[in-house]
């Protein structure tokens, strides 16, 4: 019997001024034990140091490039339509993978046929790379999405191309929640898979992060994948939208006690 060809696994990493984290992502690609590793990184036309640091990588890199954009969807599009591998990830700029996490994505991939995309735990990390904690990962689908029961931390996440084929690219009109966006389209499609117990990824929580500076636009864009599917006001995403908005400024507070601003 002839072994199976491993498949390629691309991945990119959208990047705008993270030259302060930029490296450390990078690394945690290289340093994978994976040997048929695709990496794109597509920068927005940082000014503050990152074209040097993606430079000094560039022989290892398939592909990069630095030029203005229209934000990280836009990025993320960019990098898929150039990349060609068989299994497909991003990694932002400011996070990192965990060792091993590669090839755990890839050999779960390849038992399990079913799936179309798998995910793992995911540790949250400071601007120094502290963990200070746990993202709360679960096992979702299409039904629970639809409900706002997310619970897929995006750094992990690796998805067949063929999936992406019939349903991507990203929705450019999305700031916050094209991700969300992804999952609910994969999830129609096919299964999406939970490993409990294996941690894959480093999702870094710091002032300028998204997660701190605008977590307010996520449920909105949410609220928009919600309705544009035929979801109706009476239905727990929406209740969970204005619960969350109530509690908001201590959601906010929670991030910053543990980053200490």
């Amino acid at each position: 019997m002839k072994p199976v060809a491993l498949p390629v696994v691309s991945i990119v990493t959208p990047s705008f001024n993270q030259a302060r984290f930029l490296e450390a992502t990078i690394q945690s690609v290289f340093a994978q034990d994976y040997p048929r590793i695709e990496y794109i990184i597509v920068d927005g036309g940082s000014t503050d140091g990152s074209l040097d640091i993606i430079q000094k990588h560039a022989r290892k890199l398939a592909w990069w490039v630095s030029e203005k954009d229209r934000g990280q969807t836009d990025a993320i599009n960019k990098g898929f339509a150039r990349a060609t591998g068989q299994i497909f990830a991003w990694l932002n700029s400011d996070d990192t993978y965990e060792p091993r996490a590669v090839g755990r994505a890839v050999k779960y991939l390849l038992e399990q046929r079913e799936a179309g995309m798998v995910y793992a735990d995911c540790n949250y990390i400071n601007e120094e790379g502290r963990v200070i904690g746990k993202f709360p990962a679960a096992q979702t689908d299409l039904a629970r999405l639809r409900r706002g029961y997310v619970h897929i931390p995006q750094q992990t996440m690796f998805f067949r191309a063929e999936l992406w084929k019939q349903v991507g690219p990203l929705d450019p009109s999305f700031y916050f929640a094209m991700d969300y966006d992804l999952w609910t389209r994969i999830a129609a499609r096919a299964e999406l898979k939970y490993l409990a117990g294996q941690t894959w990824a480093n999702f870094r929580i710091h002032a300028s992060g998204k997660t701190v500076a605008a977590d307010d636009r996520c449920w909105p864009e949410m609220l928009r994948v919600h309705y544009r599917d035929g979801g109706n006001f009476f239905s727990p995403i929406v209740a969970k939208y204005y619960i969350r908005r109530f509690i908001a400024p201590l959601w906010a507070w929670r991030f910053r006690r543990r980053l200490g601003v």
